[in-house]
């Protein structure tokens, strides 16, 4: 369970923007608008962008978190390198399913 305050507000945000992102880019305005409505382009565009930032920005934080305690954690106990690389390989799957999302909003 995630204890700490910052992480569950950045964890939150990032799941909330990601669904609400893609929920706005595939919106219909009772069938008026086309997908050759500037309009439309350009709030998939929008949600596409907050998509993949937010979600960069989020596996960035978590990064950094897994990096200062893997250090710590390395230097008192070098055995655990392996263990400590895939822990900061594993955020990466946020970016990349940000990037998944993205792509969906854009066809």
């Amino acid at each position: 369970m995630i204890k700490n305050r910052l992480a569950k507000w950045v964890f939150g945000s990032t799941f909330l923007t990601v669904l609400a992102a893609s929920a706005v880019a595939f919106a219909e305005e009772g069938g008026q608008a086309t997908a050759e409505d500037p309009k439309v382009g350009i709030a998939k565009a929008a949600a596409a962008a907050v998509a993949m930032s937010v979600s960069a920005f989020s596996a960035a934080y978590a990064q950094a978190r897994i990096g200062s305690a893997g250090a710590g954690t390395l230097a008192e106990r070098p055995e655990v390198g392996t263990n400590i690389i895939v822990l900061q390989a594993l955020p990466e799957i946020i970016v990349l399913l940000g990037f998944v999302i993205a792509f969906m909003v854009m066809q």
